[in-house]
């Protein structure tokens, strides 16, 4: 149904959407240091009649960008951070631009402009419509720091939403109703004491066997935790030379779990790991907290209005060039069968319970008032996330119709809510259910310092 009012506006603005997106992939920028996209964009729907603010709630890289009046008050929220060490020419081999550097390997070139998208969308439905209803779009930094929404909320952000909406990028257009992770992260630190490592080692408390005992504990500790739960660490310091008892060493975990209350669990568990740890090696220990977020919360009765509109408008048509050059894509992936395996598998199939796996900051939102993280297809079928492949699609013209076909998506299923009034009560109400008198508590605590560099 390509005659829909948003998607004929979608269409109108594709060229600037498309450059947009382009410009964002072609200066990829870390979280909470996206000043460059964050500007374009906020230039962009300032001229677009939105009420425009660049550096919302104090972070300088935030926007908040309005239009409209009355309720419901619908929030976009948009990311456009990038990932180290991704940075990758748009071509079906592995070529960095710069060696080492940073690229949209998750896509957010995409994803920020696919919500621009959606809000203009849908403003063209209500000054058509003359209906009443507030946009407003969010940009979210530092989505891949996993805080950038905490922050936000933190200062005051999505409480003023009826409801709220956003999608990722990814290799196929399947929605479900599953579960990404929340998530706890933490560096613990502990400090010992140094010595000569073979002439005086009863001298000593090393930090490092503090880190290695407590990482083992965790190692049993997995027996005893649900399913669900993902426990990860990296060494950050294991001492300065092997003949030099370590005096300091630190570990980093991220904790996660399907529940919010799971996460806190196996948190508070991997703590007394450490403490069990310090207490062994007789070394001072020091828990330098990260911040946590929510797992999602999709919202059924929103999630069931994005997946008629994505089986009424249908799903972009591709070139023989672009599918040549997902084939070559995916032929790197051991997984890949040939004749079999779909060069872009866009087919739309129906709505599912699966758990989503990963991690995202939007869980938070989802816990402050409604809301429906959508999928959307981008890339070759077999290219993974967070992958230079995912870098290579973002800058083509597959991933630039998978965005705004994902604008058209979010801008009708906003509309549909709006046009049938029962149907954003009908989602408050499941939201209201299903906290069952909880209330989110934002997990980024004052010990957690300022991002943004002062």
């Amino acid at each position: 149904m390509s005659e829909r009012i948003c998607c004929m506006e979608i269409d109108k603005e594709a060229g600037a959407l498309s450059e947009l997106a382009m410009k964002i992939w072609d200066n990829p920028e870390m979280g909470w240091h996206e000043k460059k996209a964050s500007a374009w964009t906020a230039e962009y729907l300032r001229s677009k009649g939105f009420e425009t603010e660049l550096g919302a709630y104090g972070m300088p890289t935030a926007i908040r960008a309005v239009w409209g009046k009355g309720h419901p008050v619908i929030g976009f929220c948009g990311e456009y951070d990038c990932l180290p060490g991704l940075s990758q020419k748009a071509c079906s081999h592995k070529e960095p631009v710069v060696q080492d550097g940073p690229g949209h390997g998750c896509g957010h070139n995409l994803l920020g402009v696919g919500c621009v998208a959606a809000c203009i969308g849908l403003k063209a439905e209500l000054e058509q419509s003359g209906k009443d209803g507030t946009i407003i779009y969010y940009g979210c930094p530092a989505e891949e720091q996993l805080t950038g929404k905490g922050f936000m909320a933190k200062q005051g952000a999505f409480y003023e939403c009826d409801l709220t909406i956003t999608w990722h990028p990814g290799t196929s257009n399947e929605a479900t109703l599953g579960v990404n992770n929340g998530v706890q992260g933490a560096i613990f630190h502990f400090k010992g004491k140094t010595s000569h490592a073979a002439a005086l080692p009863w001298e000593g408390r090393s930090a490092l066997d503090a880190v290695q005992l407590m990482n083992m504990g965790v190692e049993f500790l997995r027996e005893h935790v649900t399913d669900d739960v993902r426990m990860h660490y990296q060494i950050l310091d294991g001492g300065m030379a092997p003949n030099i008892v370590p005096d300091n060493s630190s570990v980093k975990y991220f904790v996660r779990a399907q529940s919010w209350e799971a996460v806190k669990d196996a948190y508070q568990r991997v703590i007394k790991c450490a403490e069990g740890a310090s207490h062994m090696t007789e070394t001072k220990l020091s828990i330098e907290n990260l911040g946590g977020i929510y797992p999602t919360l999709q919202n059924r009765v929103m999630s069931e209005v994005m997946q008629k509109m994505r089986e009424e408008i249908a799903p972009p048509e591709y070139t023989e060039d672009e599918l040549k050059f997902a084939e070559e894509i995916n032929s790197l992936s051991p997984q890949y069968q040939k004749g079999v395996t779909p060069p872009i598998d866009y087919k739309i199939r129906p709505l599912t319970d699966a758990p989503a796996g990963g991690s995202t900051d939007y869980g938070d939102v989802q816990h402050i008032c409604p809301g429906v993280l959508n999928p959307g297809c981008t890339a070759p079928a077999l290219s993974g996330g967070h992958t230079w492949m995912i870098t290579a699609s973002g800058g083509t013209s597959i991933g630039i119709k998978g965005m705004l076909y994902a604008g058209k998506i979010m801008a009708a299923g906003a509309n549909e809510m709006i046009e049938h009034a029962e149907l954003v009560e009908a989602a408050k109400k499941e939201f209201e259910e299903t906290m069952a008198g909880t209330k989110y508590e934002c997990p980024i605590t004052d010990d957690i310092p300022w991002p943004y560099d002062v």
